[in-house]
């Protein structure tokens, strides 16, 4: 049965709750899946996710993937498989991350540091004078929330997983963009921060 039939077929025999049919794709897709695994371990690791956790995700959504499959849309099930998969993946990333932020959000200062970075070089032009701290009667939350107003949607999500303690190319892992591409919005959210602080004076 296992050449016999075309993955498109399977995913129907599936759809029938047919157990081997499912077998034989997760067998066809596994090299697919380890390989998601591998190129995201790094970025697992630094986030403190254990890597069975992150391979059952991914099994759940290639399962997912399977049930959800609509040959009408003119995807290949290969590429919808990998899509689903990795796409959960990175979800897993960024929720784990988002976790762990949040844990040092409750006791954060601006010294605090993330992988070796202190959270205020990401408002201190370290070529200069250090820019004006926040004034201790004002909440690092508020200083977050002016500060995400000012950045675009796509520079929040950059801020945030640079706040995560991950490095412009784990970030453009995660958001599946060039690394130059990340590292300029790096520069203009330090951009903004700097404006926002000066103003503060």
């Amino acid at each position: 049965m296992n050449n016999e039939y075309s993955d498109e077929q399977l995913i129907e025999l599936v759809h029938e709750n047919n157990e081997d049919a499912k077998s034989i794709l997760f067998n066809r897709y596994n090299d697919l899946i380890n390989y998601l695994i591998r190129k995201y371990t790094p970025l697992a690791k630094t986030l403190g996710i254990d890597i069975n956790d992150l391979y059952q995700e991914a099994l759940v959504s290639f399962t997912d993937a399977i049930l959800n499959y609509d040959p009408n849309k003119d995807a290949a099930v290969r590429s919808f498989v990998s899509l689903c998969v990795e796409r959960k993946i990175k979800k897993t990333c960024i929720k784990a991350g988002r976790q762990k932020n949040q844990a040092i959000k409750d006791s954060l200062s601006l010294d605090y540091t993330y992988q070796d970075l202190p959270l205020k070089e990401l408002i201190e032009d370290v070529d200069s004078d250090p820019l004006i701290k926040v004034s201790e009667n004002e909440s690092f939350e508020e200083l977050m929330k002016n500060i995400k107003d000012v950045l675009t949607a796509a520079e929040n999500e950059v801020f945030e997983l640079l706040r995560m303690g991950l490095s412009y190319r784990d970030i453009s892992e995660v958001l599946d963009k060039e690394p130059k591409q990340i590292d300029n919005a790096i520069q203009r959210i330090k951009t903004k921060i700097k404006k926002i602080l000066s103003e503060r004076n």
